[in-house]
């Protein structure tokens, strides 16, 4: 990428040299050959006027030969066999052959005058001289090309240095000091300088944003989970009370699985927020195991509800990765289902390679399905349910750890959620 530039400022200079030189050479060539005509056409006439002019003083003069020069005339009446053949052609100037001889013929009432002339010299000055001005010219343009693009190569040289140091800059700890402009190569002018005080100050600011996060995620990752263990560990204390009510204990259960929702967003922001290199770390699970304590978690939603929840499949696949993050997955999509499925079957289908979770709820529209993922986004504002983050997040670890999600929806019929294993 940072090559892209001067390859490309060399491939114009040399596309513009070329098409100058054309230009030019084509143009040298045209002028040469109007310029040529015009000389053979004024010393034709020259030697045409001159004759009528002698023959005008003395109407006996008859014309000779003189070096190039033949003039042949044929009185009025006259015949025309004097003339050599190749001669005989309309009034005005001719090209005899390819190369030397041209031809002037003009008719007057005292006869018809046919002015012959070799210019094979002439042609060789002129071409000779057209090719030697053309050569200079060519060579001049390469050479100021040349020089101008070796002058603005200097001036790109920084932007380029610059450009491939922030390539190869290192996300996690970038190094303002390899972007010190005194390091570039060629002509470093003033919007060099602006651009790399620009990127430095851009990176101390990456680098102290990077340090607060890494601070926060140790922080809140004892920060949070520590009430949360207090109110778990004194839930189960009043559960272990055989003289509980039922509705306070039923209360109790709603906390604590109220918690352990809690502990699995805290669990999946955690990850999501640790850097992509970072490897969480992970365990060996069974996915069947996960599948059946999400379905126990959602089963109070679809209480008198005319609905079957069913876990269907014959596979058990074994995950390596943090159980909880397939749990949230799971758990998010499940919830929602039995949300929005007032009758009919919520399906978990286990494969060996993804999780199906198929409803027959109220289904989305395309254009709910094309939001669905946004965070905050919820099609029904007046449902119970959360705030629009599940699904984000349940996409975003999917993306995290190669567990692409998939939603199929029509309105009206039900959703079909599909997870499946990289």
């Amino acid at each position: 990428m940072p090559r892209a530039l001067p390859s490309r400022l060399r491939r114009r200079f040399i596309v513009q040299a070329v098409v100058a030189s054309v230009v030019l050479l084509v143009s040298l060539a045209i002028g040469s050959a109007v310029m040529l005509q015009a000389l053979i056409d004024a010393r034709l006439q020259a030697h045409a006027e001159g004759f009528w002019a002698s023959l005008e003083l003395n109407p006996d003069y008859r014309p000779g030969s003189t070096g190039d020069v033949k003039i042949h005339f044929v009185p009025a009446g006259a015949a025309i066999d004097s003339v050599p053949p190749e001669l005989r052609r309309p009034p005005g100037s001719h090209a005899v052959d390819r190369f030397d001889r041209h031809v002037r013929v003009e008719s007057r009432p005292e006869g018809s005058v046919y002015v012959e002339m070799s210019f094979s010299y002439a042609k060789r000055v002129v071409w000779t001289a057209a090719g030697v001005f053309g050569t200079a010219g060519v060579l001049a343009l390469l050479l100021l090309g040349w020089l101008t693009y070796r002058a603005t190569r200097r001036l790109v040289m920084p932007v380029t240095w610059l450009a491939g140091k922030v390539e190869g800059w290192n996300v996690e700890n970038p190094d303002a000091d390899l972007l010190d402009p005194q390091r570039a190569p060629g002509d470093v002018g003033n919007e060099v300088k602006q651009l790399s005080r620009a990127l430095r100050d851009l990176s101390t600011r990456v680098r102290a944003l990077v340090q607060r996060e890494r601070d926060f995620t140790r922080d809140a990752s004892h920060e949070l989970r520590t009430p949360l263990t207090v109110i778990r560990v004194a839930s189960d204390m009043l559960l272990a009370d055989p003289d509980m009510p039922g509705r306070s204990r039923r209360s109790l259960q709603r906390i604590q699985g109220a918690g352990r929702d809690m502990e699995a967003v805290i669990d999946a922001f955690l990850i999501l927020a640790r850097d992509a290199d970072v490897q969480p770390q992970g365990e060996e699970f069974r996915v069947r195991e996960v599948i059946a304590e999400e379905v126990e978690r959602v089963e109070p939603l679809l209480a008198g509800k005319p609905v079957e929840l069913r876990v269907t499949g014959d596979a058990d696949p074994v995950l390596s990765a943090p159980r909880r993050v397939l749990g949230v997955m799971v758990g998010n999509l499940l919830r929602n289902a039995c949300v929005f499925t007032e009758e009919g079957t919520v399906e978990v289908e286990v494969a060996d390679d993804r999780v199906t979770i198929r409803d027959s709820g109220i289904g989305m529209s395309p254009g709910t399905l094309q939001r669905v993922f946004d965070p905050f986004y919820r099609a029904d504002q007046f449902r119970g349910g959360g705030k629009g983050m599940g699904l984000s997040i349940v996409r975003r670890l999917g993306e995290r750890f190669g567990w692409p999600v998939k939603l199929e929806s029509t309105e009206g019929r039900g959703t079909v959620a599909e997870i499946r294993f990289g």
